[in-house]
């Protein structure tokens, strides 16, 4: 691809950047949207700098269908509609878990193709652990994509701070790997987004999500170690259970509470 050709993804990535560059400057009406305004500044300008610092054959991104990546991946895309030089598609690697939910997959498949990434799969190798996607299977996917691709140096990740491992990093948004991990840039513009800002966000710009999330979950795993979360349950009168859509949750320590790990 280059800049004189209009391809679908240059048009969405156009499209992505007016959608988000209207929404800076709109006069919205909560300080919950107006957070979500600063924050996408933010989170813009640690892409930026990962464009200005890596060439874009080299950048990589970590997409599991989750809210978190796809806030990351429409920023990222509304930044490429400047990008000079496009490809055809935008490399990705996908670790799914070992017993995914089969909306999951089709939700993350569906919407890599809708936002043009070249979705590489990984399987990551249980080796006998029960714990869902332990950090070691993690490892060896994201060490046998690197093989693979050689070029790549640095991969967007969807990471926030309340995650498991997110306290550590670094608020710039830039941390290399460290403990035994194969060498490679994590870049986490999202880092400092709460749990509400992130649906505020998906749900003010109207971009689809996961149907999961819709039935309770808050946190997408597989399906031998997620659940829907505990504090969105409601009971009704003759006993019958259900569970409100995930946006309804407003603590970021809530968010883990339909997970075992």
């Amino acid at each position: 691809g280059d800049n004189t050709t209009t391809t679908p993804l240059r048009s969405l990535c156009a499209s992505l950047h007016a959608q988000i560059t209207a929404f800076l400057s709109e006069d919205v009406p909560t300080e919950k949207l107006r957070a979500v305004q600063r924050q996408t500044r933010l989170s813009l300008s640690i892409i930026q700098s990962a464009l200005d610092r890596y060439p874009l054959t080299s950048l990589s991104l970590s997409y599991n269908g989750g809210k978190d990546c796809l806030v990351l991946l429409i920023l990222y895309l509304s930044l490429l509609a400047r990008h000079p030089w496009l490809p055809h598609s935008l490399p990705a690697i996908y670790i799914p878990p070992s017993h995914p939910f089969g909306s999951v997959t089709e939700f993350t498949l569906a919407s890599a193709q809708r936002y043009h990434l070249a979705l590489d799969i990984h399987v990551a190798d249980e080796g006998g652990g029960t714990k869902g996607k332990g950090a070691g299977s993690m490892k060896e996917a994201f060490a046998d994509y690197l093989r693979k691709h050689k070029e790549v140096e640095a991969i967007f990740v969807g990471t926030r701070r309340t995650d498991p491992h997110g306290g550590k990093l670094s608020g710039e948004g830039f941390d290399i790997t460290d403990g035994g991990w194969p060498r490679f840039m994590r870049v986490h513009p999202v880092i400092e987004w709460h749990y509400v800002e992130v649906w505020a966000f998906l749900r003010h710009l109207k971009i689809p999500y996961c149907e999961l999330y819709d039935q309770g979950y808050t946190s997408l795993g597989g399906t031998n170690d997620t659940h829907p979360n505990p504090a969105l349950r409601v009971e009704g009168p003759e006993g019958e259970v259900r569970y409100r859509p995930a946006y309804e949750l407003e603590e970021d320590g809530e968010e883990r509470l339909g997970r075992d790990w």
